[in-house]
């Protein structure tokens, strides 16, 4: 099975494709995250995401789109449900991409991160791959997030502090007492 694997980061990607390709998938990767905050974090996590293909022997199709303003506009409303907006947004345009490409099926290294809501992202993955035409292959990569982190430390892979949005920088750096939501 031909897969496209959409990659939040690098270290995020590290055990997905181990055990996608464990399983007999090539796998083509696939970098769209245009909500992370600042600009100098996001290009740094797209580099961190070259340069880990590059060590694993990865192709990586990047959608290199900063979409700052769009990203508040879809969520500043609502900051609390700004996941939904984040996952919704990056799955269905790996969906598409996937679609468009010809690939098999498509799935998110999201799946590996033990911070995410895996049933909403299971959900429209399945949605977004409906729409589309293509499978979405979904896994609990949870299960190797040690392993993961071993593996980008001895990597030398550039390791995000926070999941990537202004929001959730805020949530990282901000001590809680002086948070409001």
């Amino acid at each position: 099975m031909n897969v496209l694997l959409h990659v939040c980061c690098g270290p995020c990607a590290i055990y997905p494709l181990q055990e996608l390709r464990a399983q007999g998938m090539e796998v083509t990767g696939f970098f769209f995250n245009h909500n992370i905050h600042p600009y100098q974090e996001y290009k740094r996590r797209l580099e961190a995401a070259r340069e880990f293909a590059r060590q694993v022997g990865m192709e990586l199709v990047c959608r290199d789109e900063y979409r700052l303003e769009e990203f508040l506009a879809a969520v500043a409303a609502d900051p609390a449900s700004r996941c939904g907006y984040c996952y919704a947004s990056r799955l269905e345009a790996a969906a598409q991409a996937a679609a468009e490409s010809g690939f098999d099926a498509y799935s998110s290294s999201l799946l590996y991160s033990r911070y995410q809501n895996h049933e909403r992202i299971r959900e429209l993955g399945e949605q977004f791959g409906e729409r589309y035409g293509v499978k979405f292959v979904y896994d609990d990569f949870r299960r190797g997030w040690q392993e993961g982190i071993a593996s980008s430390r001895e990597m030398g892979l550039y390791r995000q502090p926070y999941c990537g949005c202004i929001y959730s920088e805020k949530d990282r750096y901000l001590p809680k007492a002086q948070r409001r939501n």
